[in-house]
């Protein structure tokens, strides 16, 4: 968050539209892809930086550009000059901390998603993946992060699975939404091992690392929230809008990823519940720990109260105290402070005021 703040600094005075790239740069260098396919054919080339623009498909094909990595904004500002697009899109595309959203420019739609990800350590990653979409063409904009997000997606048009290749440019950009709502589950998954290995760490043997394991997860449920909760406005917006762009077979599946994104903040909800309940149980069971702690100092400090009254008692050294000339005085005190606290420890051990193990 700091870092997306400061980079907003380059941007203080500026006219609205003008391109500043704001986020971490993920990728060193933008990779064009094109993809145009019909029904019965399908190619995938990538484009020289010099030339992103692509040709679009020629008769009912779809064409799909895929600019991975949004730091060079020459390179995008091309590619909106070719295409048409409005500054304001192309100002939100180099913004990655865009919150997801959905807007209709009469020509295309522009969609903003968030892809999450997850790294060997367990972070949570988020990328933010930009859609415009229009008549027969589809552009897709991607931060640049390892791996391939969309690979199920050229894989099924590569080997013609699914009715995608007999479908348009709107079905295509379902079935990215769709991609990226899939690796919401994938990374709940991963999160909801670690929920349950927490659970069993705040309950068998919590200590304070388990404080702080659970305010990371909360942090990244945080995190989700915020990804999924407009996404799930976005598609409600998609299926509901009289759109030509979107037609009416693709919508009954936007129905069901709407679906998809109900039951993904469920989860989400109900995770975070579990973690302000973990959080509830760790404070009490050091809250227990604690009082535990105090009630046995506490019988402890009872027990040598006595004792430390008749020491101070024969400590007080008069003249006239007769137990002071007794030849068997001293042993006399010792065995009666004896018993009385042996007394005192088997009365407080009956009454099970000492814990587990206090003698």
């Amino acid at each position: 968050m700091a870092r997306l703040l400061k980079s907003r600094r380059h941007k203080r005075g500026a006219s609205p539209g003008t391109l500043v790239h704001i986020g971490q740069r993920r990728s060193a260098d933008t990779v064009v892809s094109l993809i145009t396919y019909d029904q019965h054919s399908f190619t995938h080339q990538i484009l020289a930086p010099e030339d992103p623009c692509g040709a679009p498909a020629a008769g009912e094909g779809v064409s799909w550009l895929n600019l991975e990595g949004v730091s060079q904004v020459e390179l995008l500002r091309g590619v909106g000059d070719c295409y048409g697009l409005h500054p304001l899109v192309m100002e939100d595309i180099v913004n990655t901390d865009q919150r997801p959203k959905m807007e209709d420019y009469g020509d295309y739609l522009f969609i903003v998603a968030k892809m999450l990800d997850t790294a060997d350590n367990g972070t949570i990653f988020v990328e933010q993946v930009s859609l415009i979409l229009g008549d027969g063409w589809l552009l897709s904009f991607q931060e640049g992060l390892d791996g391939d997000p969309f690979g199920s997606v050229r894989e099924r048009l590569r080997t013609a699975k699914g009715r995608i290749r007999g479908l348009g440019a709107d079905y295509l950009a379902y079935s990215l939404l769709d991609a990226m709502v899939d690796q919401y589950f994938v990374v709940l998954e991963k999160l909801a091992e670690r929920v349950e290995l927490l659970e069993e760490e705040v309950v068998a043997a919590p200590t304070r690392a388990t404080i702080r394991k659970i305010h990371h997860l909360k942090q990244e449920m945080i995190l989700i929230r915020r990804a999924v909760w407009p996404l799930r406005e976005l598609i409600n917006t998609l299926q509901r809008r009289d759109c030509e762009l979107m037609g009416e077979a693709t919508l009954l599946y936007l129905r069901d990823l709407y679906d998809h994104t109900v039951q993904i903040i469920d989860t989400v909800e109900t995770s975070r519940e579990m973690l302000s309940g973990m959080l509830d149980i760790y404070l009490s069971s050091e809250a227990n720990r604690t009082n535990e702690v105090m009630k046995v100092l506490t019988v402890y400090a009872t027990i040598f109260m006595p004792l430390t009254f008749i020491v101070g008692l024969y400590g007080m050294n008069f003249k006239n105290m007769p137990e002071l000339g007794l030849e068997w005085g001293y042993p006399a005190v010792l065995a009666v402070m004896a018993l009385l606290a042996l007394g005192m420890m088997i009365y407080f051990r009956k009454k099970g005021w000492l814990g587990r193990s206090p003698l």
